[in-house]
């Protein structure tokens, strides 16, 4: 390095010093002077804290006073911490046209959640968190570990849709929480602030805890279909739906991967917390709590996360609430896949109920209020849609009942066990002869089974229909009670549904209807069969809806009562057994063609009587 080089890196040298060092002292100006004014900040709260507490000591009674008692210990290092330890909460209340959220200043938090648009089954206010029933505070390391939910703070700012509040820090900064509630929204938005507070939370310190619980209480008249939709949902950043936990039972679940939110989900109302910078990890819960117990509360949720943040002078961490619904259109506006709570059914299932039975749904209620009449048109707009598929199945069990005759003769022809292959060969023939396919009738009534699961899954958590009467039934949401026995019967439950008797009973006539004129013979399966479809299904079916939502026990009856008719109709003027029992006498002489599946199936026969005969001999010797 020649000698220029070497003065001109002295020179940069000695010229960065010098800006360092100005630099330096002009920051340690301004601590100085901002120590002093939190100092005098300090010193006033000190002094009013004193006189405060001087008034209440007055206001003692004298024996109280003479007793001379002495003060307690300190529980906190520091001095304005344990001054907002003791002292005493206020509530504020934000409100607009959707929701009430009343906070408290202890903890800075959520005292309670009224949901204005609302009424619980027994008309009362609906309060997704009632009065004291939840918690929302924040765990931190400042010099000694805080809790958020320990301290009081002083309210700062209060407009119509905002409020700010502040816990000061003797050794300078505070911790601030703003909450602002939407214009005619369901929202929440909530900015956790840490001002000032370098010189209490060290540089090390790269995180905090959120605990958020909520004690749900009980809103819909059936424990068991309200429990049952209830849970917890979570979300990754990216995914297609979120996760669960509980749905009617008791979960909990530790996740070790960033999330965007939460939600903690009644059948039809919830409590969603989003983090937009995501929560790093956590640990979610939750527990039902007894049917009957005296609280009247349908579960606890409680969130325990983890989130990052940045050390420095200023650092905002920001939050949204959602307090409202599971309505989903609403839950869709927000663009954040909330409305993926809502159980819809899988892929195919989810697929057609958003986009066939909700926007239909949504245009019969544009012109319709009475929601019996909706259900009512959606079922018969859904039969006519698939008739097609089904027609081809009802044609082929009413051209079996035609053939009951030849099938009796088959019966007496076939009469032993060991005949059953030569018995369904001929079978098989005069299906053949008749132009009669079995299989190819199953398949479009498969077809229609995705249809029925969406209405399974969209009826119970729809909020439309949420205490919406229809005839007897008070509440379309809930079970039809006409008969309440006042105490509990296995599986049965405590009262009977007169819609989902009805739908029983209409399955059994349809049952009755395709298969009664239809021969049993001597097959053991097909008597299994027949007794399953003609009692079992319907008694089963029963039991299942007559705790379900009424409104599926309702399309469920307007479903069976509408394939009747179809099949009465198909019976009647279309199938006529004389046409059918000529064309299988003309096909006597002839052979009929056989395809390659009945090949196929004729060569598995003929292997399988074979070794049939191979094992009897086995068994002679």
């Amino acid at each position: 390095m020649d000698k220029n080089s070497f003065i001109g890196l002295v020179l940069i040298g000695l010229i960065l010093f010098g800006f360092t060092w100005y630099q330096s002292r002009q920051y340690n100006k301004q601590m100085e002077i901002q120590a002093q004014l939190d100092s005098v900040a300090r010193v006033e709260a000190l002094q009013r804290a004193a006189l405060d507490s001087a008034a209440a000591l007055t206001a003692l009674p004298d024996s109280v006073a003479a007793e001379g008692q002495a003060p307690q210990a300190s529980i906190y290092k520091d001095s304005l911490l344990e001054l907002s330890h003791n002292a005493a909460a206020e509530y504020l209340t934000l409100e607009n046209g959707k929701i009430a959220v009343t906070f408290t200043t202890q903890g800075a938090q959520p005292y309670s959640v009224l949901i204005k648009e609302y009424k619980t089954y027994g008309q009362d206010d609906l309060y997704l968190i009632k009065p004291g029933a939840g918690n929302y505070s924040f765990r931190v390391y400042a010099g000694e570990y805080i809790n958020t939910s320990d301290f009081v703070f002083s309210v700062v700012e209060k407009t119509n849709s905002s409020v700010v509040m502040r816990l000061p820090f003797a050794q300078g900064g505070y911790i601030e929480q703003k909450y602002e509630l939407r214009e005619d929204s369901y929202s929440v938005d909530n900015l956790l602030s840490f001002v000032g507070m370098q010189g209490v939370i060290p540089r090390n310190v790269s995180s905090f805890d959120l605990d958020f619980s909520v004690t749900v209480p009980r809103m819909e008249k059936g424990y068991r279909n309200e429990s049952q939709y209830s849970k917890i949902d979570y979300y990754f950043e990216g995914d297609k739906k979120p996760e669960e936990v509980g749905r009617g039972r008791n979960g909990s679940r530790r996740i070790d991967s960033k999330l965007s939110w939460f939600a903690f989900q009644q059948q039809f109302f919830s409590a969603i917390l989003r983090a937009p910078e995501q929560f790093a990890s956590g640990q979610l819960s939750v527990n039902f709590i007894p049917e009957g117990d005296e609280s009247h509360d349908l579960m606890a949720c409680a969130a325990d996360m983890r989130c990052e943040f940045q050390p420095g002078s200023e650092v905002s961490v920001p939050f949204e609430f959602y307090f409202g619904p599971n309505h989903f259109q609403t839950l869709k506006s927000y663009d954040l896949k909330y409305e993926k709570i809502i159980p819809l059914g899988g892929w195919l299932v989810g697929w057609f109920t958003r986009f066939v039975i909700i926007p239909l749904f949504n245009f019969l209620h544009r012109y319709i209020g009475n929601f019996g009449i909706i259900i009512l048109l959606m079922t018969i707009i859904i039969k006519i849609a698939v008739m097609p598929l089904t027609n081809k199945s009802y044609m082929s069990s009413a051209k079996m009942s035609a053939l009951k005759p030849e099938m009796e003769k088959l019966n007496e022809k076939y009469p032993k066990q060991e005949d059953a292959m030569k018995k369904q060969q001929a079978t098989m023939e005069l299906y053949k002869k008749a132009g009669i396919s079995p299989a190819g009738g199953c398949l479009p009534t498969l077809l229609t089974f995705p249809i029925l699961w969406a209405m399974f899954r969209f009826f119970p958590a729809s909020i439309e229909l949420r205490q919406q009467p229809f005839l007897w039934c008070q509440d379309l949401s809930a079970y039809d009670s006409i008969v309440d026995y006042g105490t509990k019967i296995p599986i049965l439950g405590d009262h009977l549904s007169l819609f989902a008797l009805l739908m029983a009973v209409t399955m059994w006539l349809y049952s009755k209807m395709t298969i009664g004129n239809q021969p049993a013979g001597n097959d053991p399966n097909a008597q299994s069969m027949r007794f399953m479809s003609l009692w079992m299904m319907p008694i089963m079916m029963f039991f299942i809806c007559n705790n379900l939502s009424a409104a599926l026990s309702y399309y469920y009856l307007l479903s069976n009562l509408f394939m009747m008719l179809q099949n009465w109709i198909l019976r009647k003027f279309f199938v006529k057994p004389e046409e059918i029992r000529a064309k299988i006498k003309a096909a006597e002489n002839k052979p009929a063609p056989k395809s390659k599946w009945q090949q196929r199936l004729e060569e598995a026969q003929r292997i399988q009587q074979a070794q049939l005969k191979e094992q009897q001999k086995k068994q002679r010797r």
